[in-house]
């Protein structure tokens, strides 16, 4: 399949630099799988388009500060360090990180970096150990003080926003580009289907009898990657962190078992049940893992039969994997009516739900 398939036109001005007024606030999409019909409302009126029974799956990682800005020692030039997957620890360094650095032409083995916040705060030093492709590193990571380097860079780190908002992050997107159920550390990038959640939704939702379970993946720098290969079928993901609870598992294996739709909140949480079911004969089984499972056109699902989701790039796996879930044809027509309303595109973005 051509990835050109997944092209589309989007107006600069439709992608969101600003998360709206409040987490309620998005407008919402409504894709009917099977028809194609569309219809409009907003994310508030998800109980409302929701069954009792439903189950809603979402995913409860939190997004870390893993962008340090720092300076070279001794030079002193400006350093930026992208924290993108943490290594095993060999022997006692416990702070190895793959990482994309810039300028990565400088960096070389065993260069020195420094990144620094308040007078308070804890000075973090980086060693460049090993040089990889596509500009990442290897850096190994310690404090001045000793104290924990996770802790450090929470403290002096910036919220990763993605390369398509155009602007610095501010303190306030430390809570914004976090959803209300993060909970576990590890993720450069927000589920951001997630983000539409206010703890008022989540409480109508189970008013309305819809049940709820939360399953972890550490989203990575991956998800922003193009799709560099002509053909859909070339394309590799990287392998990301996933864990699912006991409690989880049960509840969705309870549901299919009885018949009820399992509503994916994010492509994340799709990749996720429907990767381990993949490996385990359709159930859903406890425990962690990676996962790499790349979905396109022609994939048959074994575990959702919702999903809500944000509007995503032209040419993307995400867009992929909506569209084997949703049909190419339906999805693009929908996001031609998206851009002809004004809705607004990527993390910050509306939201579409597919059922």
């Amino acid at each position: 399949m051509d990835v050109r398939a997944f092209d589309f036109d989007l107006p600069p001005e439709l992608i969101a630099q600003e998360p709206a007024s409040d987490r309620g606030a998005a407008r919402l999409l409504c894709l009917d799988r099977e028809t194609g019909a569309t219809s409009h409302a907003a994310v508030t009126s998800l109980p409302e388009r929701l069954t009792p029974g439903d189950l809603v799956v979402v995913n409860d990682t939190r997004v870390f500060p893993a962008r340090l800005l720092g300076r070279r020692v001794p030079s002193g030039g400006a350093v930026e360090c992208l924290l993108i997957n943490r290594l095993h620890p060999t022997g006692v360094d416990e702070a190895r990180w793959e990482a994309l650095m810039h300028p990565g032409q400088k960096l070389r083995e065993g260069a020195e970096v420094i990144f620094e916040g308040s007078a308070a705060q804890p000075t973090v030093h980086g060693e460049v150990l090993e040089r990889r492709f596509h500009g990442r590193r290897v850096i190994r990571l310690w404090t001045s003080d000793g104290s924990p380097v996770d802790d450090a860079v929470d403290a002096i780190g910036h919220v990763p926003l993605p390369p398509y908002i155009k602007r610095a992050d501010r303190p306030d997107d430390r809570d914004r580009y976090q959803t209300v159920f993060a909970r576990a550390r590890g993720s450069v990038a927000a589920p951001t289907a997630g983000l539409h959640f206010t703890r008022a939704l989540v409480e109508a939702l189970g008013d309305r009898g819809v049940e709820m379970a939360q399953i972890t993946l550490h989203v990575g720098y991956g998800t922003f990657q193009p799709v560099r290969t002509e053909r859909v079928e070339d394309h590799r993901l990287e392998p990301e962190h996933y864990e699912i609870g006991e409690t989880a598992a049960a509840a969705i294996n309870r549901a299919l078992d009885g018949g009820r739709r399992v509503i994916a909140v994010g492509t994340t949480t799709t990749r996720t049940l429907e990767a381990v079911a993949g490996a385990h004969g359709g159930r859903i089984v406890a425990g962690e893992g990676a996962t790499d499972l790349f979905i396109f056109p022609g994939f048959e699902f074994r575990v959702i039969r919702g999903l809500l989701t944000n509007f995503h790039l032209p040419r993307s796996s995400l867009l992929m994997l909506v569209s084997a879930f949703a049909g190419r044809e339906h999805v693009l027509q929908a996001y031609r009516e998206a851009i002809e309303r004004g809705y607004r595109f990527y993390s910050y973005g509306d939201a579409m739900l597919v059922l």
